[in-house]
């Protein structure tokens, strides 16, 4: 802290990529205090102080040393300008400003709804930012911000208007700036509030989603269970049908007859073994 400090700043200033339009300038301080400059205009170094300009006499008679520093003009200047800062030179007039108009909940007051009109992205800093309504412009309830950098040369600007909304009116922001050739108009929509809009996209992402997984979930249950009676082997039905036949008249050939009380090889049978009644035959079929 009780130091002092000497070092050396590089500059260039320039307003195009030609080299006839760069500077250099070779910059040298102590204790923050600049004692002399190479100017690649001026050709040699300017000191600023007693200390300074004895060391720029000394060093303007070496001229091997002014030709290294006329130098640094193209082989430092000319390359940086061309690799660090070309978006610099194409900001002026070349852009136009990007306008975003939405609803917010309006803080405490006489208004039950606030416009937000935000402006971003455009140079020069200078720009109007105006509220129309229904054509005409509206002065009051209206806050502004001052131009804001953004941290990469462009600038941005917020207005609000608060106001109480009216059937089949019209509201819009007005922005007028160098790189438009006319004045560039956003109207409001107020048919649905953002966060509707986004609560109505979440609900029906959500609806889609449940039919897609329901109908795949369907169709693998069918697919599933075709496939399991496919593999089954078909049961075996029995069906048991009581057929009832005459015995055939005498002097057919034999039939058997099956009797609760007895058995009778020939072709009569009756229930009470005597003969002359019809036989019922039992017929089983599968």
């Amino acid at each position: 802290d009780n130091g002092f400090r000497e070092y050396a700043v590089d500059r260039c200033v320039f307003n195009s990529t030609e080299l006839k339009d760069i500077q250099y300038i070779n910059s040298y301080y102590y204790n923050k205090l600049e004692y002399a400059r190479f100017d690649s205009n001026v050709g040699k170094f300017v000191g600023y102080t007693k200390y300074g300009v004895m060391n720029a006499d000394r060093w303007n008679k070496d001229t091997s040393l002014i030709a290294v520093r006329m130098a640094q003009k193209e082989a430092y200047c000319l390359n940086h300008v061309t690799a660090f800062y070309p978006h610099i030179l194409t900001k002026s007039g070349e852009l136009i400003p990007t306008v975003r108009l939405y609803s917010r909940t309006p803080p405490a007051g006489h208004h039950p709804s606030m416009l937000v009109c935000r402006v971003y992205d455009f140079y020069p800093k200078t720009i109007k930012v105006r509220w129309l309504r229904d054509g005409q412009e509206v002065t009051s309830d209206v806050t502004t911000t001052d131009e804001m950098e953004d941290g990469d040369w462009y600038y941005q600007v917020h207005s609000t208007l608060e106001y109480t909304p009216r059937s089949g009116e019209r509201i819009s922001c007005r922005v007028e700036h160098a790189s438009l050739k006319e004045p560039l108009v956003t109207d409001w929509d107020p048919s649905m509030p953002d966060s509707e809009r986004n609560k109505l996209a979440i609900g029906a992402s959500g609806l889609i989603l449940g039919l897609i997984l329901s109908l795949a979930g369907f169709i693998y249950y069918k697919r599933k269970a075709r496939g399991q009676n496919q593999s089954e082997p078909e049961p075996i039905r029995t069906r048991i049908e009581p057929v009832l036949n005459p015995v055939p008249v005498p002097g057919s050939d034999p039939v058997h007859c099956f009797s609760s009380r007895s058995y009778s090889g020939s072709n009569q049978l009756s229930p009470d073994g005597g003969s002359g009644s019809p036989c019922f035959l039992l017929n089983w079929t599968i």
